[in-house]
């Protein structure tokens, strides 16, 4: 396919193109599309990244600590000190393929360890003490200098609005992008709609424009048929809620409709008991649907920037009841095309009694603003870090080109 068109054999093959909607914003997004995945409940980065060659790690976990590479069930190598849990596996292609690369140490400033406090701070995007009801995301697009006109700016795919997008114009919670749909009864007739056309047509009333503005965006999602859409390059998205919301990403971003950033949760990280079985499935599910995303956009990955985050980590030292309890740095996973990929980034501390935080805690290295911070300039092109985050001066790692 080139320049947006199939060739005969394609089109003879059966191959259709990803459809374009008739709404197409008169400027487009300043930089990439930024797709977070929110890890809710704490993951252990110990778990899915363990530091298999730090010799403390089989002290502190002697049943929990993932084996050696090369044994069975042993960790998937990443650079001689860090690996990847086995559940985990279609990430190292991604990583080979030096478009996935990791965080270690990294968490937010909040030391509550309550995972209502730190989630709010982390998608306030402030420090503790720090007063503000916006999100980091609804400050974003409200600074940046775009006259980037869609409806469709920002979208989660949950019931509620995350805290990270609150207060932004152009945000939408939806559960599902066949499910956004403007039902009226069938006597009403097809006019209804032209009579709403009417009525939110024109003026400067702000309902009016709010009205306008709700219009085109179900007249967008509704030629979208989330049903039909193909995966491309053989991807096969996990049967799940996660694996279907990242298609239904995938889809937007394919549709082009002006989409700048797409958040979608997975919650259940809470691994206070029976940890290996709980996150077995968490991390297939992530890995599986990470990977799907990757392969189906293909050539789109270049202007698209995925980051997995989750507002803290886990105990270093293991509980009774084979699990582990909250705790501060864990690992984040960044991938796209102009990530600086095959490689684990972060200042490790070290799993020793003495190199813990008082709790026993990994110490949190990375502040997880420093690597959002560097997305935000130079990947979505917003320079104006003091309104994304007040009171805070992120220092890169240089994990974005």
């Amino acid at each position: 396919m080139a320049n947006g068109t199939l060739s005969r054999r394609e089109l003879l093959a059966g191959k259709r193109p990803a459809p374009r909607l008739t709404f197409q914003p008169v400027q487009g997004p300043k930089g990439d599309v930024l797709v977070v995945i929110f890890l809710r409940g704490g993951m252990d980065g110990l778990h899915a990244v363990p530091p298999h060659a730090d010799a403390s790690y089989r002290e502190q976990r002697p049943t929990l600590a993932i084996a050696e590479p090369g044994k069975s069930g042993g960790a998937l190598d990443l650079d001689g000190f860090f690996g990847l849990h086995p559940d985990l596996a279609p990430l190292q292609e991604i990583y080979q393929a030096k478009q996935l690369a990791l965080v270690h140490a990294v968490g937010s400033p909040d030391s509550t360890l309550s995972h209502f406090e730190a989630m709010q701070t982390m998608e306030r995007g402030v420090s503790d003490g720090t007063t503000t009801a916006s999100g980091w995301i609804s400050r974003h697009l409200a600074s940046l200098d775009s006259d980037h006109a869609s409806p469709i700016r920002a979208i989660a795919f949950g019931d509620v609005l995350p805290k990270s997008m609150q207060g932004s114009i152009g945000a939408m919670a939806i559960r599902n992008l066949s499910e956004f749909r403007l039902n009226v009864p069938d006597s009403w007739g097809g006019g209804f709609r032209d009579v709403l056309s009417d009525f939110y047509g024109s003026g400067p009333n702000p309902a009016r424009v709010a009205g306008h503005e709700t219009l085109q965006l179900l007249r967008s999602l509704e030629k979208l048929d989330a049903k039909s859409y193909q995966p491309e390059r053989n991807a096969v998205y996990p049967k799940t809620d996660m694996g279907e919301r990242l298609r239904q990403v995938a889809q937007l971003i394919k549709a082009e409709v002006g989409l700048e950033i797409a958040e979608v949760d997975l919650g259940g990280w809470d691994a206070h008991v029976a940890q290996p079985t709980l996150m077995a499935g968490l991390m297939k599910e992530l890995g599986g649907a990470m990977h799907a995303f990757w392969s189906d956009l293909g050539d789109h990955m270049q202007r698209v920037t995925v980051v997995a985050m989750s507002e803290f980590g886990r105990r270093v030292h293991e509980n009774s009841a084979l699990g582990t309890d909250h705790g501060r740095g864990t690992a984040m996973f960044l991938m796209g095309g102009a990530i600086r990929g095959g490689k684990v980034y972060g200042r490790w501390p070290g799993l020793k009694n003495e190199q813990l935080d008082k709790d026993g805690n990994v110490r949190v290295t990375t502040d997880y603003r420093d690597i959002l911070g560097e997305i935000v300039t130079r990947r979505l092109h917003n320079e104006k870090l003091g309104e994304v985050f007040p009171q805070y001066l992120p220092a890169y790692l240089n994990v974005t080109v």
